[in-house]
C-alpha cells in the first residue's frame, strides 16, 4: 500500500488556496510526492482566484465554499482516495480529538503502526509515504474537512451531534451534511460505529449503534460520562476491529493522561481546585462539565455569539441553583438575560473580571471551572490561548 508518487497530479497546474499549517504540508507534498507542471500558493478571496489557471485547487479547511466543484480538493480528499481501507475516520460535535488520542493511545500500546492525523495530530499528507500495509490512520475528522470529501474511511466514527458552526454553516442541516459525508460513501464491507443521537446517517456499511446510557463504567483518568462513551467506542473498535485484547485495553485506557484544555485540574489557588475547560463551544459540554467535577462551585461562560440555542444550558440553569454562574462576552450576556433568577449569576466584560471575581466567591474545597458553551473567536485566537489566559489569569500558568 505504501505510495512514492500520486499521479493525479502530473503534468497539472495546481493552486494551493490558503497557507497555514496544510497549506504549507500540501508545499512539502507536491514537491515530495508529485510531478506538477506547475504550483503557486494564494491566501486571498475566492472571487480573486482565475479558475481557468488551473487544473486542481487544493482548499484549506476551513475556507467558506459551500458548493461542490470537481476542480477543487483537500488534504483529506487526497489522502483517502489512496488510503481510506486503512483510515479510521472519527467525527462528532463533541468528543473527537479525545477519542482519536485515545484510540491511538490504545493501538500503540498493543504494538500496532498507528498514526494520529487531522486536526488533533499532524496534516495526513505529512505521513503519505508511512502508510503501509499495516498502517493504521487514527484522523479526527472536522466537518470543514469532510465537507467536500466523496470518499469516506473504511471505519467510521461519529459520536454525537449537536448544534454547532452556525455562523459558518448558516443552517443545522448544512453542518450536519457536512459531517455526514464520513458515512456517505461507504460500502458494504466498511464500518460504521455512531452514536444514537446521530440520525439519518446515509451510506451502506455494517453499524453499530451505540446509546450513551447504556454505557458501562471504564477505570479512566479522565473525568466525566461523556469520556466513558469515548471509552468505550474506543474498546469496541480496538477489540471488535484490530483484536486487542482486554487486559491492553483496559490499561491502555486506564494511563490515558487526557488532553490539554478539556476538563483538565491545572492546579489549586487558596483551596480552590482550577479546571480548564476551554474546548467546551456548545451548552452539553458545560453541563457535562458541572455534571463530572464533583465539586463544582462555580462556571464561567461565554464568548462568541454563534447564534446556537442555549435553552438546554439555561434551564440547567434555572434547575441548579447550587452553583455560581459567572457569564461574559456576547453568548454571556445573551445567556444571563435569558435566566429566571440573579442571585447566584453575575455578568462580567471580559475573562479578566469574571476571573477575579470567581476566586472571591467560590468557597475554599470548591472548584473555579472555565467551561465556556462558546467559542473563542473575536476574543482570543482559539480556544488554546483561552485556556493559557484563563491558567495565568488564575495564577497557574503563563500566557
Amino acid at each position: 500500500m505504501c505510495m512514492d508518487h500520486y499521479g493525479k497530479f502530473d503534468d497539472k497546474r495546481i493552486l494551493i488556496w490558503g497557507y497555514g499549517h496544510e497549506g504549507k504540508s500540501t508545499e512539502q507534498f507536491l514537491k515530495t510526492y508529485c510531478s506538477p507542471r506547475s504550483f503557486s500558493v494564494f491566501e486571498g478571496k475566492r472571487e480573486d482566484i482565475v479558475e481557468d489557471d488551473y487544473d486542481y485547487i487544493i482548499k484549506s479547511p476551513g475556507i467558506v465554499m459551500h458548493e461542490d466543484k470537481s476542480k477543487y480538493t483537500s488534504q483529506t480528499q487526497i489522502f483517502l482516495e489512496c488510503f481510506s481501507k486503512c483510515t479510521v475516520g472519527i467525527t462528532g460535535t463533541k468528543g473527537k480529538s479525545t477519542t482519536s488520542a485515545l484510540l491511538y493511545h490504545v493501538l500503540r500500546a498493543a504494538g500496532k503502526d498507528a498514526y494520529l492525523l487531522g486536526n488533533i495530530g499532524e496534516p495526513c499528507l505529512d505521513h503519505f509515504g508511512d502508510m503501509t500495509d499495516s498502517a493504521i490512520a487514527v484522523f479526527e475528522m472536522s466537518c470543514h474537512q469532510l465537507e467536500h470529501i466523496n470518499v469516506s474511511p473504511h471505519i467510521a466514527v461519529f459520536l454525537n451531534l449537536y448544534e454547532e458552526h452556525l455562523d459558518y454553516y448558516g443552517t443545522f442541516d448544512r453542518y450536519a451534511a457536512a459531517k455526514l459525508n464520513i458515512a456517505r460513501f461507504q460500502g458494504e464491507d466498511d464500518l460504521l460505529f455512531a452514536g444514537s443521537n446521530v440520525s439519518s446517517i446515509p451510506g451502506n456499511a455494517k453499524r453499530a449503534i451505540i446509546d450513551p446510557d447504556t454505557v458501562p463504567e471504564y477505570d479512566l483518568k479522565i473525568l466525566g460520562r461523556h469520556n466513558m462513551v469515548n471509552a468505550h467506542f474506543v474498546s469496541l473498535i480496538a477489540s471488535n476491529v484490530f483484536h486487542v485484547d482486554d487486559n491492553t485495553i483496559k490499561n491502555a485506557l486506564k494511563s490515558f493522561d487526557g488532553l490539554d484544555h478539556r476538563l483538565s485540574h491545572i492546579g489549586c489557588v487558596n483551596g480552590i481546585d482550577c479546571y480548564d475547560d476551554s474546548i467546551s463551544t456548545i451548552p452539553g459540554a458545560t453541563i457535562q462539565a458541572l455534571s463530572s467535577v464533583e465539586n463544582a462551585g462555580t462556571v464561567l461562560i461565554g464568548g462568541m455569539d454563534r447564534g446556537i440555542s442555549y435553552d438546554t444550558l439555561i434551564d440547567f440553569i434555572n434547575a441548579n441553583r447550587q452553583y455560581n454562574y459567572i457569564f461574559s462576552y456576547d453568548s454571556g450576556k445573551r445567556i444571563y438575560e435569558s435566566i429566571e433568577h440573579t442571585d447566584n449569576c453575575y455578568y462580567e466584560p471580559d475573562l479578566k473580571s469574571a476571573v477575579t471575581l470567581g476566586l472571591s466567591i467560590t468557597p475554599a474545597g470548591k472548584a473555579l471551572i472555565l467551561s465556556p458553551a462558546s467559542a473563542s473567536y473575536g476574543y482570543f485566537k482559539n480556544f488554546e490561548e483561552r485556556g493559557r489566559v484563563f491558567a495565568s489569569l488564575v495564577g497557574l500558568g503563563s500566557k
